[in-house]
């Protein structure tokens, strides 16, 4: 597996536990996108479930609050790692952070759930649980982040500070191509996931591709944008999609995932009763009626 290969050649230092517990790693950005140059680097982002006792502390006796306070696993990064013939991003999370990063719908996080079988570098038992559920967290949160995430790329793109490969953009085209190009992508996948509940991440790669080559001025592709933000906020009140993540039926997921990895839960969580579950549903449902009446 790619991460064992690099600590061998001491290029990365993860924890050691890290490499092999990974259970997730694939390629993004450009690889994933199918937009990718000779001179592209590789991006690299996955998941990891940590020991046992840094993802239930209580179990190695430490108390939430009180006196001192183990850190937090949440995730290991590390950047510009240079190989004979490559260079690597890599970024890989706690399981925990993963999940509520991907029900937060953080494009990113989605797009690592929804890349191509193909850009799948590692994957589990586990993995495999977790990414045929994979649309289980999109809602319509992903809207926001996204269009959110589009206004800040085609600021990015007008930037009159560019650096390193930025630079030779800016002085070729007069703004950044490749950042204007996220705006489409991200446009893309929008309406993707409110109309079909799906993401094909590679579906608008040739119109990419064609403004990175700078085929689409600065101010056509920001009236392209405009015009398609109208129509993604009519998807938007047409969508099937919840407004919200399903909170109950992610966290189902994860503890399948960590009971599949560490054996029982019995003594790291307390599941609620049934009948006690039943009983606060029925007060909530009177809760509501007596409150309309």
């Amino acid at each position: 597996m790619l991460l064992h290969d690099l600590e061998k050649q001491k290029l990365i230092q993860p924890p050691p536990w890290l490499p092999d517990n990974v259970m997730y790693l694939t390629y993004m950005g450009s690889h994933a996108y199918g937009t990718e140059t000779a001179e592209s680097d590789y991006d690299i982002y996955g998941w990891c479930i940590p020991p046992k006792d840094v993802v239930f502390p209580h179990l190695a006796g430490e108390i939430a609050g009180f006196g001192k306070q183990k850190k937090r696993f949440d995730q290991y990064q590390q950047h510009h790692i240079n190989t004979i013939d490559k260079e690597y991003d890599i970024a890989v999370y706690s399981i925990i952070r993963y999940f509520h990063l991907c029900m937060d719908n953080n494009p990113n996080m989605l797009d690592s759930l929804f890349v191509n079988r193909e850009c799948i570098i590692h994957i589990t038992e586990i993995g495999e649980m977790v990414r045929a559920k994979r649309k289980m967290f999109l809602h319509k949160g992903l809207f926001h982040k996204m269009k959110g995430y589009a206004y800040s790329q085609l600021h990015k793109a007008r930037s009159k500070n560019p650096t390193g490969k930025r630079l030779a953009l800016r002085e070729k085209f007069g703004y950044d191509t490749k950042f204007l190009s996220h705006v489409c992508r991200l446009c893309d996948e929008a309406e993707q996931a409110l109309t079909l509940g799906d993401i094909n991440l590679q579906r608008a790669n040739e119109q990419i591709k064609a403004i990175r080559r700078g085929e689409m001025s600065l101010e056509e592709v920001e009236r392209w944008f405009a015009t398609k933000e109208v129509q993604l906020e009519t998807l938007y009140t047409e969508s099937k999609l919840p407004y919200g993540p399903n909170e109950d039926e992610i966290k189902k997921l994860l503890l399948t995932c960590l009971e599949h990895c560490y054996g029982s839960l019995d003594k790291c969580v307390v599941q609620e009763d049934a009948a006690i579950t039943a009983i606060k549903e029925m007060n909530e449902t009177l809760r509501r009626y007596y409150a309309r009446v």
